[in-house]
This record gives C-alpha cells, sequence and structure tokens, in this order.
C-alpha cells in the first residue's frame, strides 16, 4: 500500500466554504455567494440593500434550525419554531453564534452585572467571605424576596393512620421592600391627570383618550359614586378615595352592567405597566410628563436589604462592589488572596478583565441594561465568547464599531482578529472604512435599497472593492473636507454645574441655530450632557437610539401616522367610515383578518404561512377595494413607494397636503425606496432609525438632539444625512449631534469634545470650538483622529 503524499488532501479538510444558492429572502434575487471558512468576511452595502437578509435571515437562521432539529420533539415544543430561509442549497454550515445590535431588555431588574452572570459570581462570593454572615447567595440578590411561612401537612400512614406534621419554611433574600428590588420608586403627578378645580360634567381630565363623552369618562361621571357636578377639590375623603383607588366594582349604567374602578388603578392596568417604547407617542408623552421616578430612601437606590449591605469583604459590600466602575472591581478582586475560593475568583476576574479589553471598564454592573446603547449592548453580549475554547464557529456581528469613536475601533478589529485566529468563520456586516479594512474577503450588495438591491455588486478582496465600480467601491477612499465657513450662533443654551453620571460639574455653552456635534470617546459623558442635563422647557425635540418596534401588521403609513390623513381623504371621497379603509378594523378581510396571510401552526414544526386566497395578499375586504381615490384603491395606495406616493399626494385630485407633508420627509431621510405598506419588521436597522427621524422632523421645537444618527448608514448615505441636517439648521431649527463620525465632526459649525477618558477619567469638556480649531490643535484624542481623516 503506497504511502499518502504531503499534497494528497484529507477529504473532511476539502469543506472550507460556506456555499449559498439561490438566496430569495426578503429584497434578495436569488443570489448565490460562496464564503471561505476560518476567515474574516465583511459585508458592505446601503443600508436596505440585504445585507441583514443574507447575513442574519439566511446563513444564521438556517444554522440555529438545524442545531433545533437535533434536540427531541418535546424540547422542539418549548423553542422558538424557525422556518427555513428562502435558498435553495446552503452548504457547509457550522454553528452559528449571533451578536446582534438588539437593545438588551428594558426591564428595570436587568443589570450589566444580571446580564452577564458577574452578579451571580459576586453573590457565591459574598456569600463565602462575608463578614458579617448574612446568608447563601439569594440573599444577595435584588430579585430574590425574603419569604416565611409555616403549616402542616397530612401524612397517610395505611390502615386509617394518619399522622400531621408540622414544617416551617424560611427564605432569605436580598430584595428590598420598599422599591421590590427596583432601586426607584414612582409617584404619580395628579396634576397632570385632571383639573381638580372641575367637576366630573365639565371635562376635567387631560388623560389621552379620556374624553368628555367617552365611556371612560361616562362610567366615572355615572356610577353613583359622585356628585358629577361636584368640583373635585370639594370631594370628601371617602369621594376622593373611590376617586382615585376604589377596587373594580360592577355598577348598572342606563341598563349595562359595568366595571368602576379607581382612575390611579386603571391607569396603571392600561398605560403605566406597559413598555415605554411600544406605547404610541401621544401616550408616551403623558407618561413621561405624569410619572416621576425617585431614588428609593430604604436602599438609597442599591435595590438590597439593609442585611445583604451589612456583609462585606474588606470594607466593601456588594452593593458598593456592583457600584464601581469595572475596571476598579477588577482590580480589587485581583488583590483578594483567599484558596477556598479560587476558581470562582479566576473566572471573575476573567469576565471584570474582558469588560475591560473590550472597552466597557467605564461601566458599573448595576448600570440598568436598558440604558445600554446598542453598541454597548453588542459588546457586553461578546464578553461570553471572549474566552471561548470554541473553535470551527461560525461568530455574526451586526455593525459591532457602532458607538466607537475611531479611537476604539482599532481594539474592536484586534478582538475580531483574534476570534478568527482561534480558527473561526467570522461574518460582519459593517459601513466603517476602518472595519471593511480588515477583511480577507468582502461582499457588496446592492446596487441600491429595497426592490433596487439584493443583488451581489462585488465579491473578492479591499483591494479589489476598492478598484471595482460599486457605490461601496467609490466611496470606500471618501474624506471630508472641513468646513472652511461656519454659521454664526444665534443665542446659547446655557448648561450649568451638570452632575448627571460621570460628568464633573460641566459648564458649556450650546449656541443655537447652529449644526454642533458634541463628541468624545464611548463613555465619555455625551448622552448625560445632552440627554442629562439640556433643559425639557427649551422644545427638544430628542432622537435617540431606542429602536422601534412593531408587528407584521405595523407598517411605514400606520408608524408615521400617514394613514390617518389616507383613510380620511378615502372616507370623504366616497361618503364612507375612515375605519373601512384600516386592514386592523372594519376593512380587514374576514378570511385572514387583514394580515394577507394565512398562519398555520404546525406544534413544534415550523409554521407555514400561505397567501389569502380571498383577498390575494391586499388585506382588504373586496367591498373596499371598490372605492377609490385620485383613480386608486387603497391596497393600491399602500404598495406605492414614497417616491411614487410624494408625487401623487402633490397635486391634481389626489392632493393630501398633510400626507404629503410626511411622505417629503420620509424621502428626505433617503427612505424613498420603501413601499408605505411594506411591514415593520421586514426593516433594517438603519431604515427603521430614519424612518423614526422623518416622523419627529414634524415635531414642534427649536432644538432637535440626534443620539449616532449615521448607525447603520452606508458611506453615500451620509452626504444625504448632512444635507438634511443642514436643512433643519437652514430653516431655523437648532440641530445637536452625539456623534463619532468624522464627516460629520467635519461638517460641523461647533464640536464640543468630553473626555480625555471614559467613566470617571472623562466627564469634562476637554475642547470647544470649529472643526479647523480642532485639528489645527490636536490637543484631544478626536482631534489626533480628525486630522489624519481630513489628510491634515
Amino acid at each position: 500500500m503506497s504511502n499518502p503524499t504531503s499534497t494528497d488532501r484529507h477529504p473532511a479538510d476539502t469543506h472550507d466554504l460556506i456555499r449559498v444558492h439561490g438566496a430569495r429572502e426578503n429584497n434578495l434575487k436569488d443570489i448565490s455567494v460562496e464564503l471561505p471558512k476560518r476567515r474574516l468576511t465583511v459585508f458592505t452595502g446601503v443600508s436596505g440593500s440585504g445585507k441583514s437578509s443574507l447575513v442574519f435571515d439566511t446563513i444564521a437562521a438556517e444554522s440555529q434550525r438545524m442545531i433545533n432539529e437535533t434536540y427531541s420533539a418535546f424540547l422542539q415544543g418549548f423553542m422558538p419554531t424557525l422556518a427555513r430561509p428562502e435558498v435553495d442549497v446552503l452548504d457547509g454550515l457550522t454553528t452559528a453564534i449571533t451578536v446582534d445590535q438588539q437593545r438588551m431588555g428594558s426591564d428595570p431588574r436587568s443589570t450589566v452585572g444580571t446580564a452577564t452572570d458577574a452578579n451571580a459570581m459576586l453573590r457565591i462570593l459574598f456569600s463565602r467571605l462575608g463578614k458579617p454572615y448574612f446568608g447563601p447567595p439569594g440573599a444577595f440578590s435584588f430579585n430574590v424576596a425574603s419569604v416565611s411561612a409555616s403549616g402542616g401537612f397530612t401524612v397517610d400512614r395505611g390502615a386509617d393512620k394518619t399522622k400531621t406534621e408540622k414544617v416551617s419554611f424560611n427564605r432569605t433574600g436580598g430584595m428590598c421592600t420598599h422599591c421590590e428590588g427596583r432601586g426607584t420608586v414612582s409617584d404619580i403627578d395628579l396634576s397632570q391627570l385632571y383639573d381638580d378645580s372641575k367637576s366630573l360634567s365639565q371635562d376635567p381630565f387631560t388623560i389621552p383618550t379620556y374624553t368628555g363623552g367617552g365611556w371612560v369618562v361616562r362610567v366615572i361621571a355615572e356610577s353613583g359614586f359622585f356628585d358629577p357636578d361636584k368640583p373635585i377639590r370639594e370631594y370628601t375623603k371617602k369621594e376622593r378615595h373611590d376617586f382615585l383607588y376604589r377596587e373594580p366594582t360592577k355598577v348598572k349604567i342606563n341598563g349595562i352592567n359595568l366595571t368602576y374602578e379607581g382612575l390611579i388603578p386603571k391607569l396603571q392596568k392600561s398605560m403605566l405597566n406597559k413598555d415605554r417604547e411600544a406605547m404610541q407617542p401621544h401616550i408616551r408623552a403623558f407618561v413621561d410628563r405624569a410619572v416621576t421616578f425617585a431614588t428609593c430612601p430604604e436602599c438609597d437606590g442599591t435595590r438590597l436589604t439593609a442585611g445583604a449591605r451589612s456583609s462585606k469583604i474588606k470594607n466593601i459590600s456588594i452593593a458598593d462592589a456592583c457600584a464601581m466602575e469595572i475596571r476598579d472591581l477588577a482590580a480589587w478582586v485581583r488583590d483578594l488572596d483567599e484558596p477556598s475560593v479560587k476558581p470562582l475568583l479566576t473566572a471573575l476576574q476573567h469576565t471584570l478583565d474582558s469588560f475591560v479589553e473590550i472597552g466597557l471598564g467605564y461601566l458599573s454592573l448595576d448600570r440598568a441594561s436598558g440604558t445600554l446603547s446598542g453598541g454597548e449592548a453588542q459588546r457586553v453580549k461578546m464578553i461570553r465568547h471572549l474566552g471561548s475554547s470554541l473553535t470551527d464557529v461560525t461568530y455574526v456581528f451586526d455593525e459591532p464599531t457602532v458607538g466607537l469613536h475611531p479611537h476604539d475601533i482599532q481594539r474592536m478589529n484586534n478582538l475580531l482578529l483574534r476570534l478568527r485566529d482561534k480558527g473561526n468563520t467570522v461574518l460582519v456586516v459593517e459601513h466603517k472604512p476602518e472595519a471593511i479594512a480588515i477583511a480577507d474577503h468582502v461582499v457588496d450588495l446592492g446596487p441600491g435599497a429595497g426592490t433596487e438591491g439584493g443583488t451581489v455588486c462585488f465579491e473578492g478582496t479591499v483591494e479589489g472593492l476598492r478598484a471595482s465600480d460599486t457605490v461601496t467601491g467609490r466611496h470606500l477612499d471618501d474624506r471630508a473636507s472641513v468646513k472652511e465657513t461656519v454659521r454664526k450662533p444665534a443665542g446659547t443654551l446655557a448648561i450649568r454645574d451638570a452632575t448627571a453620571n460621570n460628568l464633573q460639574d460641566v459648564d458649556v455653552d450650546i449656541p443655537l441655530g447652529v449644526l454642533t456635534v458634541v463628541t468624545g470617546v464611548a463613555g465619555s459623558g455625551k448622552s448625560s450632557l445632552v440627554h442629562g442635563s439640556v433643559p425639557a422647557d427649551q422644545g427638544v425635540v430628542a432622537i435617540d437610539q431606542t429602536p422601534i418596534r412593531g408587528s407584521r401588521r405595523s407598517n411605514p403609513a400606520t408608524y408615521t401616522g400617514l394613514l390617518d390623513p389616507i383613510r380620511k381623504a378615502f372616507a370623504k371621497a366616497n361618503g364612507v367610515k375612515p375605519a373601512l379603509f384600516s386592514a386592523n378594523s372594519e376593512g380587514a378581510c374576514p378570511t385572514c383578518n387583514g394580515a394577507g396571510v394565512i398562519y398555520t401552526d404546525l406544534g413544534m414544526m415550523a409554521g407555514v404561512s400561505t397567501t389569502c386566497e380571498d383577498c390575494g395578499g391586499k388585506r382588504f375586504d373586496a367591498s373596499v377595494l371598490e372605492y377609490r381615490f385620485g383613480g386608486r384603491d387603497i391596497s393600491e395606495v399602500l404598495a406605492m413607494s414614497v417616491a411614487e406616493a410624494e408625487e401623487f399626494f402633490r397635486e391634481g385630485e389626489a392632493r393630501i397636503p398633510a400626507a404629503h407633508r410626511i411622505v417629503e420627509r420620509m424621502a428626505d431621510v433617503g427612505l424613498g425606496y420603501l413601499t408605505l405598506g411594506q411591514p415593520l419588521t421586514t426593516l433594517s436597522g438603519g431604515e427603521r432609525q430614519r424612518l423614526k427621524l422623518a416622523t419627529h422632523m414634524g415635531d414642534k421645537g427649536g432644538v432637535y438632539v440626534l443620539d449616532e444618527p449615521t448607525t447603520g448608514l452606508h458611506l453615500a448615505d451620509v452626504e444625504q444625512l448632512l444635507g438634511l441636517l443642514d436643512r433643519l439648521v437652514d430653516s431655523g431649527k437648532s440641530v445637536i449631534v452625539i456623534e463619532h463620525h468624522q464627516a460629520v465632526m467635519a461638517h460641523a459649525d461647533w464640536i464640543i469634545d468630553l473626555g480625555p477618558g471614559a467613566g470617571h477619567d472623562g466627564g469634562r469638556v476637554v475642547f470647544e470650538g470649529t472643526p479647523a480649531e480642532l485639528v489645527a490643535a490636536r490637543s484631544t484624542l478626536t482631534g489626533e483622529h480628525l486630522a489624519q481623516y481630513v489628510g491634515a
């Protein structure tokens, strides 16, 4: 038998590609790519070109689905059911670990510590070493309440012999009983609910939906508990209690049995207990106005009982440890020398060091996870993978450089390369040239967005991309020049003694009537200065990074409020009710209930969706589609692109000024290709943020605050964003932008740079002036990077 030569390859070594053929998910147009394994592949293209559809909805989704199929049918019943992506062939897949930008849950009980298991390890540490001893690990958890119970149970011993056993149960928890482990207590400002000088018959309520003739108010006014003509401020103690706090009580009004409930518990159930971000804008504005949050006086915001805080290691309690910056906590843990808990200390040390290594050493473990930016949340999720011994895994990242200062991007690049060098496949969706530059392989999708995208424009090396004539290739080496002439401010917005989070008594004057960019490394205090210190009475319209949430029934028309004037115009033109022109109301197709598709649940298997045969996917009842406006029915209007709608509503018989203003704003932010009825669930992150920006552009306010508006934007789209910011300023608005993108900095009229570092090393203004002055001075990290960017 002959010996194999060195050129022979083992069959197992030939599977070195991930092959995708015939991908048609969302807007992908039957595309095929071959991705090298154990390499770093970057996917580029304008926002909405199909990058996420290929990487997340096709490759990562199929990997996850196939892993789920290895479990028993019983276990699969408890897992989310995943349908096979629209693709002909997917070959060479490995286990995919997705690290996306989904914000971590906004549950007030979730913190950085609980989300990364660091808190779990700290609780064990204090239960073993804390003096005085307070209890097991649960005694140091703000999510565990203290419980005690006693009673008896009967033991049947047969032959009519029974014995009663007495039992008692005690569990020591660390939850503060006053705030129930939340760290804050809420209070409702009654003056924001009603005008107490008025009676119920005088429409006293200032709560959305509590209108004079509505059933909600009628139940209160006709409940029989009050005189409807008596001013609320003159109520007796009993009447006031019934008005605000009465338990649900059956009442009869006009012969109809209804339930009366006090105003406060009714509001708690209907509005205050719901997720703030899922509320309609006017409801959210009311809740923000009516509810105030204050630090819990019992636990001083630590969420823990006095007993849990009394147990200490080297004069540090678990509350003190969680409040430290993580880099300081890592140093404290390193100094603990206790052989009995050495494995625990080693694991905890590794987790804390990973925070520092990934650039999050400025966070504290007690930071609410809902307050992290998308970029910070993504890096927190990365921590559990940094020291992993797994190899031949596919890591999938969604813009890992989001929220990173140019100074920090190199550190992120090193982490991605480390994961690759361990023998893993790394797939990255990215727009930043600094991150694209480290790729072994590039896939550029486009050429446009939405229906104009979904094809592979280029596949190869970075140098090949640079030489190609694609949109990304042409813009890869774009460098903005510093603005030569800047606008003169029309006044200033004074901030004095700002101390929110890590700000160190900051005094700064933000110029009005110009484009101001607030910058600095991640964690330097930018958001604290702008969101936490700008006075709310200045007519501020804040557009932050909180994501748009929507079901498949939500679309750009419903989210922006565009559907309201359209429905009214259809109703007026045809002499019928506006509700007929909503697929979520009376006009819905009765077969699919307005969904356009029929969903069949197959239990543990992936559900099947088929286009509704009765409405053909149009979502409306056939009788509704007979009504026309401007020569089109409602389904044809919702099938229009924003650009088409902008022309349709501009003039002629279909002219609707209110609708035209909304679609014009959507076109301004670069969403002209979206269709009005496209489900929000199919929009990319960048598209959702720009849709949010378009919606808020209609708000009345003199000062616009934008938090990293370039997130999810391609290099070519940044130019369009800058044009939009210029138009806002030229129309008389003041625009304040929190941003790291050098093109936005170079375009600013005024720059405020915070730093010099993050956490307690930041919180100070290290530069104020024009971009040209910042480049000339090069006195800060931002100045150095901006000078390199503009080639100064």
